[in-house]
């Protein structure tokens, strides 16, 4: 278990930031805006499970799903902050194909009880549906980020099919919590010109 004692340790003071291995990179380094925009989707995925609270809705499913995810996204950013170059330690955390496995379950178990789709969706509708849109496009941005380190250092596939799974749960969450999609926004192709 990891015991912070200090929040500050000035290391970051001349742009550099350590990684797993104990490696140090610029901030701006691919691999740290890969997990740092994991971390941010999991923010995001906070700010959905408040906004269940606050509205007092009846979601303790939806709920703790997303309190999974977030632990995931936690095991997510400890793999993507390791380098896979040999000097990874015996039994760094990595996200495994039953993390992903997970997500298409609960992908499915929800899309069953979602009427199809006849148009693409706007993000909107409830409060907690528009926060996991913006949770979706974060998710999104973060898997552009993993397939970008990909192209030049060696990443966990299993991370870039966790990404690319969540976002997909998130979509039908956000149908989930619009009212199983009956209250959806759609898109109408061209209703303004």
């Amino acid at each position: 278990m990891v015991q912070l004692t200090k929040i500050y340790t000035r290391g970051g003071d001349q742009g550099e930031t350590s990684l797993g291995d104990g490696s140090r990179v610029a901030k701006h380094d691919a691999r740290v805006e890969a997990y740092g925009t994991v971390d941010e989707a999991n923010a995001v995925i906070g700010l959905v499970r408040v906004e269940i609270a606050r509205a007092g809705a009846d979601e303790k499913d939806l709920d703790a799903a997303l309190s999974r995810i977030q632990n995931d996204l936690f095991d997510l950013g400890a793999d993507l902050c390791t380098p896979e170059d040999g000097r990874r330690a015996e039994g760094a955390l990595r996200i495994a194909a039953s993390q992903v496995e997970w997500l298409e379950t609960e992908i499915d178990k929800i899309n069953e009880r979602l009427a199809p789709l006849s148009s693409f969706i706007l993000p909107g509708g409830s409060p907690v549906a528009a926060q996991l849109h913006l949770a979706r496009t974060v998710a999104r941005r973060a898997e552009r980020c993993v397939t970008e380190l990909a192209r030049s250092e060696t990443v966990n596939t299993e991370a870039v099919k966790y990404l690319n799974r969540l976002s997909d749960l998130l979509f039908v969450m956000s149908r989930a919590a619009n009212n199983d999609g009956a209250d959806d926004v759609l898109w109408v192709p061209g209703a303004n010109r």
